[in-house]
Protein backbone atom coordinates (compact mmCIF):
# COMPACT_ATOMS: atom_id res chain seq x y z
CA UNK A 1 0.00 0.00 0.00
CA UNK A 2 1.50 3.44 -1.10
CA UNK A 3 1.72 6.25 1.42
CA UNK A 4 -0.01 9.38 -0.10
CA UNK A 5 0.03 11.61 2.48
CA UNK A 6 3.37 12.41 4.70
CA UNK A 7 3.38 15.36 7.18
CA UNK A 8 6.83 15.92 8.93
CA UNK A 9 7.66 17.79 11.50
CA UNK A 10 4.14 20.08 10.92
CA UNK A 11 4.27 23.46 13.45
CA UNK A 12 1.59 26.76 13.40
CA UNK A 13 2.17 29.62 15.71
CA UNK A 14 -0.35 32.12 16.39
CA UNK A 15 0.27 35.63 17.58
CA UNK A 16 -2.31 37.38 19.50
CA UNK A 17 -1.80 41.00 20.65
CA UNK A 18 -3.10 42.56 24.11
CA UNK A 19 -2.02 46.06 24.49
CA UNK A 20 1.57 46.35 24.20
CA UNK A 21 1.96 42.45 24.43
CA UNK A 22 2.90 40.08 22.06
CA UNK A 23 2.04 36.45 22.86
CA UNK A 24 3.02 33.38 20.92
CA UNK A 25 0.26 30.83 20.76
CA UNK A 26 1.61 26.86 19.23
CA UNK A 27 -1.04 25.29 17.48
CA UNK A 28 0.86 22.48 16.60
CA UNK A 29 4.55 21.76 17.33
CA UNK A 30 6.35 18.93 15.36
CA UNK A 31 3.65 16.74 14.62
CA UNK A 32 4.35 14.29 11.86
CA UNK A 33 2.21 11.28 10.39
CA UNK A 34 1.47 8.97 7.73
CA UNK A 35 -1.82 8.00 5.28
CA UNK A 36 -1.69 5.03 2.40
CA UNK A 37 -4.12 5.13 -0.10
CA UNK A 38 -7.10 3.41 0.64
CA UNK A 39 -6.93 3.74 4.41
CA UNK A 40 -8.62 6.74 7.39
CA UNK A 41 -6.61 8.07 10.11
CA UNK A 42 -8.51 9.55 12.63
CA UNK A 43 -7.78 12.88 14.21
CA UNK A 44 -8.41 12.92 17.98
CA UNK A 45 -8.42 15.83 20.23
CA UNK A 46 -10.83 18.17 21.84
CA UNK A 47 -11.31 21.79 21.20
CA UNK A 48 -7.87 23.43 21.09
CA UNK A 49 -5.85 20.75 20.87
CA UNK A 50 -4.36 22.04 17.21
CA UNK A 51 -7.43 19.48 15.42
CA UNK A 52 -8.94 22.14 12.89
CA UNK A 53 -5.66 24.35 12.27
CA UNK A 54 -4.07 20.92 10.67
CA UNK A 55 -6.84 20.58 8.18
CA UNK A 56 -6.03 24.38 7.36
CA UNK A 57 -2.83 24.01 6.56
CA UNK A 58 -3.50 20.39 4.67
CA UNK A 59 -6.18 22.44 2.32
CA UNK A 60 -3.76 25.42 2.27
CA UNK A 61 -6.12 27.45 4.25
CA UNK A 62 -3.06 28.48 6.08
CA UNK A 63 0.27 28.00 5.67
CA UNK A 64 2.74 26.10 8.07
CA UNK A 65 5.45 27.78 9.79
CA UNK A 66 7.87 24.55 9.86
CA UNK A 67 7.58 21.08 8.23
CA UNK A 68 6.82 19.64 5.00
CA UNK A 69 3.93 18.00 3.59
CA UNK A 70 4.19 15.59 0.82
CA UNK A 71 1.71 14.53 -1.94
CA UNK A 72 2.41 11.06 -3.53
CA UNK A 73 6.17 11.38 -2.41
CA UNK A 74 6.18 14.91 -4.01
CA UNK A 75 6.42 18.09 -1.82
CA UNK A 76 3.76 20.08 -1.88
CA UNK A 77 4.22 23.58 -2.91
CA UNK A 78 2.73 26.10 -0.44
CA UNK A 79 2.55 28.88 -2.76
CA UNK A 80 0.18 26.52 -5.42
CA UNK A 81 -2.36 25.27 -3.65
CA UNK A 82 -4.64 24.81 -7.14
CA UNK A 83 -1.94 22.20 -8.23
CA UNK A 84 -3.33 19.68 -6.26
CA UNK A 85 -6.96 20.63 -5.85
CA UNK A 86 -7.81 17.63 -7.48
CA UNK A 87 -5.92 15.08 -5.30
CA UNK A 88 -6.82 16.37 -1.46
CA UNK A 89 -10.47 17.74 -1.17
CA UNK A 90 -12.04 19.20 2.15
CA UNK A 91 -15.48 18.69 3.53
CA UNK A 92 -16.45 21.31 6.12
CA UNK A 93 -18.65 20.62 9.31
CA UNK A 94 -22.00 21.77 8.76
CA UNK A 95 -22.41 20.92 4.70
CA UNK A 96 -25.53 23.67 4.76
CA UNK A 97 -23.56 26.46 5.47
CA UNK A 98 -20.74 25.42 2.78
CA UNK A 99 -22.72 25.74 0.19
CA UNK A 100 -24.24 29.23 -1.76
CA UNK A 101 -28.17 29.32 -1.22
CA UNK A 102 -28.43 31.18 -4.15
CA UNK A 103 -26.71 28.81 -5.96
CA UNK A 104 -28.64 25.38 -7.90
CA UNK A 105 -26.64 22.06 -7.09
CA UNK A 106 -26.11 21.40 -11.03
CA UNK A 107 -24.41 24.87 -11.03
CA UNK A 108 -22.00 24.10 -8.04
CA UNK A 109 -20.41 21.34 -9.48
CA UNK A 110 -20.43 22.94 -12.87
CA UNK A 111 -18.44 25.26 -11.32
CA UNK A 112 -16.21 22.97 -9.76
CA UNK A 113 -15.36 20.90 -13.20
CA UNK A 114 -14.87 24.64 -15.47
CA UNK A 115 -12.43 25.36 -12.91
CA UNK A 116 -10.60 22.52 -12.33
CA UNK A 117 -10.63 20.73 -15.64
CA UNK A 118 -10.50 20.63 -19.64
CA UNK A 119 -13.91 18.70 -19.95
CA UNK A 120 -16.12 20.71 -22.54
CA UNK A 121 -20.22 21.25 -21.37
CA UNK A 122 -20.99 17.47 -22.56
CA UNK A 123 -18.59 16.12 -20.73
CA UNK A 124 -19.46 18.01 -17.46
CA UNK A 125 -22.93 17.24 -17.88
CA UNK A 126 -22.32 13.63 -17.79
CA UNK A 127 -19.63 13.69 -14.71
CA UNK A 128 -22.50 15.99 -12.79
CA UNK A 129 -25.25 12.78 -13.33
CA UNK A 130 -22.73 9.80 -12.69
CA UNK A 131 -21.73 11.82 -9.64
CA UNK A 132 -25.12 12.28 -8.25
CA UNK A 133 -26.02 9.14 -9.50
CA UNK A 134 -22.72 7.67 -7.59
CA UNK A 135 -24.58 9.37 -4.10
CA UNK A 136 -27.86 8.14 -4.14
CA UNK A 137 -29.18 11.85 -5.94
CA UNK A 138 -31.25 12.62 -8.87
CA UNK A 139 -30.37 13.86 -12.10
CA UNK A 140 -33.11 16.77 -10.91
CA UNK A 141 -31.40 17.18 -7.51
CA UNK A 142 -29.12 19.63 -9.62
CA UNK A 143 -32.05 22.12 -10.17
CA UNK A 144 -32.59 22.11 -6.42
CA UNK A 145 -31.26 24.61 -4.27
CA UNK A 146 -29.85 23.72 -0.68
CA UNK A 147 -32.57 24.86 1.55
CA UNK A 148 -34.70 21.95 -0.78
CA UNK A 149 -32.79 19.59 0.57
CA UNK A 150 -33.00 17.33 4.07
CA UNK A 151 -29.89 17.51 6.37
CA UNK A 152 -28.52 13.13 4.92
CA UNK A 153 -28.99 15.17 1.56
CA UNK A 154 -26.94 18.22 1.82
CA UNK A 155 -24.28 15.85 3.30
CA UNK A 156 -24.31 13.91 0.16
CA UNK A 157 -24.17 17.00 -2.15
CA UNK A 158 -21.10 18.39 0.16
CA UNK A 159 -19.34 15.15 -0.95
CA UNK A 160 -20.85 15.33 -4.67
CA UNK A 161 -18.91 18.45 -4.59
CA UNK A 162 -15.78 17.24 -3.41
CA UNK A 163 -15.84 14.04 -5.42
CA UNK A 164 -16.48 15.31 -8.67
CA UNK A 165 -12.91 16.00 -9.15
CA UNK A 166 -11.96 12.35 -8.61
CA UNK A 167 -9.65 12.70 -5.04
CA UNK A 168 -7.38 10.62 -3.77
CA UNK A 169 -7.96 12.29 -0.36
CA UNK A 170 -10.74 13.66 1.58
CA UNK A 171 -10.70 15.63 4.88
CA UNK A 172 -13.49 15.14 7.07
CA UNK A 173 -13.20 18.14 9.44
CA UNK A 174 -16.15 17.06 11.81
CA UNK A 175 -18.29 16.64 8.69
CA UNK A 176 -20.51 13.97 10.23
CA UNK A 177 -21.11 15.47 14.31
CA UNK A 178 -24.22 17.46 13.18
CA UNK A 179 -26.02 14.29 11.70
CA UNK A 180 -28.44 12.34 13.68
CA UNK A 181 -27.33 8.74 14.26
CA UNK A 182 -29.35 7.21 11.48
CA UNK A 183 -28.48 9.96 9.17
CA UNK A 184 -24.74 9.02 9.90
CA UNK A 185 -25.04 5.56 9.70
CA UNK A 186 -26.19 6.27 6.12
CA UNK A 187 -23.03 8.65 5.27
CA UNK A 188 -20.19 6.38 6.81
CA UNK A 189 -21.71 3.43 5.13
CA UNK A 190 -21.49 5.35 1.80
CA UNK A 191 -17.93 6.75 2.70
CA UNK A 192 -16.82 2.93 3.15
CA UNK A 193 -18.48 2.45 0.22
CA UNK A 194 -16.46 4.80 -1.99
CA UNK A 195 -13.61 3.55 -0.40
CA UNK A 196 -13.48 0.16 -1.33
CA UNK A 197 -14.91 0.96 -4.83
CA UNK A 198 -12.34 3.92 -5.51
CA UNK A 199 -9.41 3.65 -2.97
CA UNK A 200 -10.18 6.68 -1.38
CA UNK A 201 -8.32 7.99 1.38
CA UNK A 202 -9.83 9.87 4.32
CA UNK A 203 -8.74 12.02 7.14
CA UNK A 204 -11.41 12.10 9.68
CA UNK A 205 -10.91 14.87 12.01
CA UNK A 206 -13.22 13.71 15.25
CA UNK A 207 -14.38 13.82 18.71
CA UNK A 208 -16.82 10.65 18.43
CA UNK A 209 -14.44 8.04 19.22
CA UNK A 210 -17.06 5.50 18.78
CA UNK A 211 -16.88 6.77 15.24
CA UNK A 212 -13.45 6.15 14.95
CA UNK A 213 -13.25 2.91 16.33
CA UNK A 214 -15.91 2.43 13.54
CA UNK A 215 -14.33 3.21 10.69
CA UNK A 216 -10.69 3.87 11.15
CA UNK A 217 -7.98 2.05 10.67
CA UNK A 218 -5.20 4.33 12.47
CA UNK A 219 -5.77 6.88 14.78
CA UNK A 220 -3.48 10.28 16.29
CA UNK A 221 -4.54 11.90 19.06
CA UNK A 222 -3.40 15.57 19.78
CA UNK A 223 -2.98 17.17 23.01
CA UNK A 224 -1.78 21.03 22.90
CA UNK A 225 -0.77 20.68 19.18
CA UNK A 226 1.83 17.60 19.86
CA UNK A 227 1.10 14.02 19.04
CA UNK A 228 0.04 12.15 22.30
CA UNK A 229 -0.38 8.92 20.98
CA UNK A 230 -0.53 7.75 17.16
CA UNK A 231 -0.77 4.08 15.60
CA UNK A 232 -3.52 1.18 14.52
CA UNK A 233 -6.81 2.19 16.25
CA UNK A 234 -7.37 -1.14 17.98
CA UNK A 235 -4.11 -1.03 19.49
CA UNK A 236 -4.43 2.58 20.55
CA UNK A 237 -7.50 1.82 22.64
CA UNK A 238 -6.27 -1.52 23.84
CA UNK A 239 -3.19 0.26 25.27
CA UNK A 240 -3.09 3.96 25.10
CA UNK A 241 0.46 5.30 26.03
CA UNK A 242 -0.56 9.05 27.15
CA UNK A 243 -2.99 9.74 30.37
CA UNK A 244 -4.82 12.23 27.80
CA UNK A 245 -5.72 9.63 25.59
CA UNK A 246 -7.00 7.30 28.44
CA UNK A 247 -9.21 9.85 29.93
CA UNK A 248 -10.54 10.10 26.12
CA UNK A 249 -11.19 6.45 25.77
CA UNK A 250 -12.50 5.99 29.20
CA UNK A 251 -15.21 8.66 28.38
CA UNK A 252 -16.33 7.50 25.41
CA UNK A 253 -16.71 3.23 26.35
Amino acid sequence: MSILLEVSGLGKNYYKQRGITRKKVTALNNVSFRLHSGKTLAIVGETGSGKSTLAKLLVGIEKPDSGIIKLSGEQVDISNYKKYNHVIRFIFQDAGRSLNPLQKVGQMLEDVLRFSTILDAEQRRVKIRKTLKQLGLLDEHAEYYPHMFSGGQLQRVALARALILDPKLLILDEALTALDPSLRAQIVNLLLELQQQDGLAYLLITNNLQLVRHISDEMLVLYQGQAADSGLTAEVFANPQHDYTKKLINSAL
